[in-house]
């Protein structure tokens, strides 16, 4: 057998865009996911080496898995004692989702930031050797190269790199982020725009996250302990956030009008929509690759939409129909070819494809084809609870897995 260095390996190969894929690695990460996971999640052992986390986050990102079925698995084999590390960390990605949307003007405050730091960088220089990783700080080069080869990096590289590109490079936070939204295949605007802030100060104003070279050393099993890091991290300042707003309320469709199925990229298998009861007549995937920022992800989109109609065709039974753009020609087209009379889609929290569908959704409505989102269940159950940091989110997670009869 023939064994593939990761960072000549293609992201495809390390992430296969299906969800055969998906489940299969799932099956095998479920019986670590206890003690195992717990005790080895910090360490990065680097690019192709075991490693105690779940390598999942691609999948649960586009929603090829969903976070119901992956804690599901978890919580059938474990008890949420022994798993509550790692349940917990999917958990993270709901709290930042649910978090943001009730604060979208943070998604368009870190847009004009990121335009206004890019139109004025001041040292173009340390820019261009950070990205290509030829900074000459141990670790941190290895990262980037490693981000812009495989799409992924573990979680404990990307709070080190974040750290030292914020107050070693000293370079903007937000050009940051823009390189991890065009690069890692498991990127949302949550996740990624809220993590790069809590790192530099502004998510949790005034804490901040300092990489120091011993952690470093002692999480990569001695691979690096890079000099010259910032031995301070002063956090950045901002204006304040503001109260949270208000869950937008859920959507309701017609329950006897025929209906077709929007699958996008914020939610590539919506199981639970096609066992709703709805009259869904068929189903449109948008394989859009212009609502992801990089190649990796466009082409890891690509792929999981090509699967993703497959499989909704022989589980649903459904005719499924595939286009290249998410317009209203195309939605429009699709449900007049299935004889729908409105257009159901899994609710798109704040990103690019929320944004598509709100443009959308005034034009269909005006053509006599409603567009109404649906939330998940697991969405409901724990979105308004993001309230304020993680910590009392935390404190609702068994009683929202209860309400959901998980665990």
């Amino acid at each position: 057998m023939t064994i593939h260095s990761p960072l000549r390996a293609s992201p495809q190969s390390l992430f296969p865009p299906s969800r055969a894929a998906a489940l299969d690695r799932l099956a095998a990460f479920v019986p670590q996911a206890g003690r195992h996971y717990a005790e080895g999640r910090n360490t990065d052992h680097g690019p192709g080496a075991p490693s105690a986390v779940s390598r999942l986050s691609p999948y649960i990102r586009h929603r090829l898995l969903a976070e119901e079925e992956v804690v599901s698995a978890v919580l059938a084999r474990h008890s949420l004692n022994a798993a509550e590390k790692y349940v917990q960390e999917v958990l993270w990605r709901t709290y930042w989702k649910g978090w943001l949307e009730m604060r979208p003007q943070v998604w368009r405050r870190y847009l004009a930031q990121r335009e206004a730091d890019q139109a004025a960088v001041r040292n173009p220089i340390m820019l261009a050797a950070a990205q290509s990783g030829a900074t000459g700080i141990e670790g941190f080069d290895d990262w980037a190269r490693e981000l812009v080869a495989t799409g992924y990096l573990h979680n404990h590289a990307r709070m080190w790199f974040a750290s030292i590109w914020i107050f070693t490079l000293r370079l903007p936070w937000t050009l940051g982020a823009d390189f991890f939204l065009r690069h890692l295949l498991d990127a949302d605007a949550a996740s990624n725009t809220l993590s790069w802030r809590w790192v530099a100060g502004l998510q949790t104003p005034g804490k901040t996250y300092l990489a120091t070279a011993e952690n470093i050393a002692r999480f990569t099993n001695g691979r690096f302990a890079p000099a010259g890091l910032a031995a301070g991290a002063e956090a950045l300042t901002e204006e304040p956030v503001g109260k949270p707003q208000t869950l937008p309320a859920p959507e309701t469709p017609d329950p006897d009008a025929p209906a077709l199925l929007l699958v996008t990229p914020e939610d590539m298998w919506p199981e639970w929509m096609w066992r709703s009861g709805l009259a869904i007549a068929g189903a449109l995937v948008v394989d859009d690759d212009t609502l992801a920022c990089g190649a990796k992800a466009r082409r890891f989109i690509v792929g999981a939409a090509s699967d993703a109609a497959s499989g909704i065709s022989a589980a649903a039974g459904l005719g499924v129909e595939m286009a290249a753009r998410l317009d209203a020609a195309s939605l429009l087209a699709a449900a007049r070819s299935a004889g729908a009379r409105q257009i159901v889609t899994p609710y798109a929290p704040v990103g690019a494809v929320a944004d598509a569908l709100a443009a959308l959704a005034p034009v269909l409505e005006a053509e006599g084809v409603p567009l109404r989102q649906l939330r998940r269940a697991w969405d409901n159950a724990f979105w308004p609870h993001a309230t304020k940091g993680f910590f009392p989110f935390k404190e609702r997670i068994p009683e929202g897995l209860r309400t959901l009869g998980i665990g």
